[in-house]
C-alpha cells in the first residue's frame, strides 16, 4: 500500500529524485493518504493516466576518470536540478493559488453542515488517531487530476492536517475506476471494514447511471453496505453522482439514484454529501463554466473540482468536530444541503 503525502512535502521528494541528491524530510506528517491496489479499468472506455517517469539521469562511467567530463556532467546535473526545482515551484504555486483564480464557495441558501459524525469527531476532539477511508470509483481514485496530490482524498488529508497539526490522521484511498455497488460490495469487507475506519466516505451511483443498473438493486446493496459499516463502528457519508454532461445525459436515471441515496441516508441515519447539487450550483448560480471543473471527457472532475469538493467536505468534518467539542449533538440525518 503506497502512501501519498500532502503536496508541499511530496513535491520536494520528486525534486530530490530528479537531482539524484538525498534530501531528507525529517518533520513528521500526521495526515497521510494511502492508496491501495492497482489502477483498474475506468468506466466508459476511459484509460488510466500513464505513470510518470521518475528515473533520474545516469552519469557515464568514464566521467570519474575524466575531470573535464565530470565537470560537464556535474553542470548538466545542476541544470536538470534547477529545472526540476523550478517545475516543483511552478506546480506548488499553481496548487497554492487554485482558489484565487476561481474561489471555492459554499452552497448559497443552505446551512453548511451535513449532520454530525460522532465517531470521527469525538476521536479528533480527544486527540486520538483517526482513519478515514475514501471508498468509491474513478472520481475517488482521482481520474482527471494532474498528480496524486490533487485527488480529493489527498486534498482532504492536507486540509485536516492543517486544521489539526498534532493529530494522527490517515485518509486511505480505496477508489477503483469503473466500479459501482456490485463490485464495491465484493471488496467492502477486506478493503474497508477490516481496516477499522472511523469514517467511510462512500462515493457511489455514477456508474450505476452510466451502466443502466437497476436502481432498486443498487439501493439494496448500498443500504446493506451502510449497515455493515455502521455495525463495525464507523460513521458514513454517502456521496452522490457528479453534475457533468455525461451524467446529465441520463437525467432521469441520475434523479432516481440521487433520491435513492437520500432515502438510504435518512433510513440509516447517516450523512450525505450532495455532490450533484453542489456542482450544479457552481455552474447555475455561481456562473462557473462546466469545463472549469470537469475535464474534456465530460464526466470526471479536474484539479479545481476535486479541490473544492474536498474543501467543502473537509469544512463539514471540521464543523462536526467543533460541535462535539461544544457539546452540540446534531443528528446525523439532519442533512441541510438541499437534495435534488
Amino acid at each position: 500500500m503506497s502512501i501519498y503525502r500532502p503536496f508541499y512535502r511530496s513535491a520536494w521528494l520528486v525534486a530530490a529524485a530528479a537531482v539524484t541528491a538525498a534530501v531528507l524530510v525529517t518533520s513528521p506528517l500526521r495526515a497521510q493518504v494511502a492508496q491501495g491496489g492497482q489502477h483498474a479499468a475506468l468506466s466508459e472506455g476511459a484509460k488510466s493516466q500513464p505513470p510518470s517517469d521518475k528515473s533520474g539521469p545516469s552519469t557515464p562511467a568514464v566521467a570519474a576518470a575524466n575531470p573535464a567530463g565530470a565537470a560537464q556532467g556535474e553542470a548538466a546535473q545542476k541544470g536538470i536540478a534547477g529545472k526540476a526545482i523550478d517545475k516543483v515551484k511552478e506546480v506548488a504555486k499553481s496548487a497554492g493559488d487554485i482558489f484565487h483564480r476561481v474561489p471555492c464557495l459554499p452552497p448559497k441558501g443552505a446551512a453548511k453542515t451535513m449532520g454530525s459524525l460522532p465517531h470521527v469527531a469525538t476521536k479528533l476532539a480527544a486527540g486520538q488517531p483517526v482513519t478515514i477511508i475514501a471508498f468509491g470509483s474513478s472520481s475517488t481514485q482521482g481520474y482527471g487530476s494532474t498528480a496524486p496530490e490533487f485527488t480529493y482524498p489527498n486534498r482532504l488529508a492536507a486540509q485536516l492536517h492543517r486544521q489539526y497539526p498534532g493529530a494522527d490522521i490517515r485518509v486511505v484511498n480505496r477508489g477503483r475506476g469503473g466500479e459501482d455497488a456490485p463490485e464495491m460490495m465484493r471488496r467492502l469487507q477486506t478493503e474497508v471494514i477490516d481496516a477499522h475506519p472511523d469514517l467511510v466516505i462512500w462515493q457511489v451511483g455514477t456508474n450505476a447511471v452510466l451502466r443502466d443498473l437497476d436502481p432498486s438493486e443498487t439501493g439494496k446493496m448500498v443500504e446493506d453496505g451502510v449497515a455493515r459499516i455502521q455495525a463495525a463502528g464507523a460513521d458514513v457519508v454517502l456521496v452522490d453522482p457528479q453534475y457533468s454532461p455525461r451524467v446529465n445525459e441520463r437525467a432521469a436515471s441520475a434523479s432516481k439514484i440521487i433520491r435513492l441515496l437520500n432515502r438510504i441516508a435518512e433510513l440509516r441515519h447517516v450523512s450525505i454529501f450532495p455532490r450533484f447539487e453542489v456542482m450544479r450550483e457552481w455552474h447555475e448560480k455561481q456562473s462557473i463554466p462546466i469545463d472549469s471543473f470537469v475535464i474534456a471527457d465530460g464526466l470526471h472532475m479536474n484539479d479545481w473540482g476535486y479541490a473544492c469538493f474536498a474543501q467543502l467536505l473537509g469544512d463539514d468534518i471540521i464543523k462536526s468536530v467543533g460541535q462535539i467539542k461544544l457539546g452540540v449533538n446534531v443528528p446525523a440525518d439532519v442533512r441541510t444541503y438541499r437534495p435534488m
